[in-house]
């Protein structure tokens, strides 16, 4: 289970709405110098974004990263495809995993750790229809149970 302890950049909210997390994965990303500047400046969106592995590698695609105002000549393509950092042993457990049906590899978070920049991914499976409206429901319950307590601690 990777633990972000350090600047978050990006967050995909959506990933938790459509999605059952199964796992998590802490990855170093693939960068060039105006991309790190320009997430330092907090440019960057995950939230159509998706993983694969390609020939014992992994990639991002669909990552947004805005250019640089100051970068000019030296500014990328916002939506190049990325190269993920993981150990071999990693990657492996992944592609098993992403044999079974249903199950996805999508990107969660981008923060910075220290200096660098780290994507968590998660493995996981499509929510149905059915399990988005239970988790709307928990949630509200959640919410008026809370809001009871308050009531009731402020008398």
């Amino acid at each position: 289970m990777a633990k972000t302890n350090g600047k978050l950049i990006a967050n995909n909210k959506k990933a938790y709405h459509d999605y059952f997390i199964l796992d998590t994965y802490e990855t170093g990303i693939a960068l060039h110098g105006t991309e790190v500047k320009s997430l330092r400046m907090g440019k960057c969106s995950i939230k159509e974004s998706f993983i694969r592995i390609e020939n014992g590698e992994v990639f991002i695609y669909g990552m947004h990263i805005s250019p640089y105002e100051k970068g000019n000549i030296f500014n990328k393509d916002p939506l190049r495809i990325r190269k993920l950092l993981l150990h071999k042993s990693e990657i492996h457990k992944l592609l098993g995993k992403t044999k079974e049906k249903g199950i996805a590899i999508i990107p969660l978070k981008v923060y910075f750790k220290g200096s660098l920049v780290k994507v968590e991914i998660g493995l996981a499976k499509g929510k149905k229809l059915y399990d988005k409206r239970q988790d709307i429901a928990k949630k509200d319950q959640k919410r008026e149970a809370q809001r009871e307590f308050k009531v009731r601690n402020l008398e």
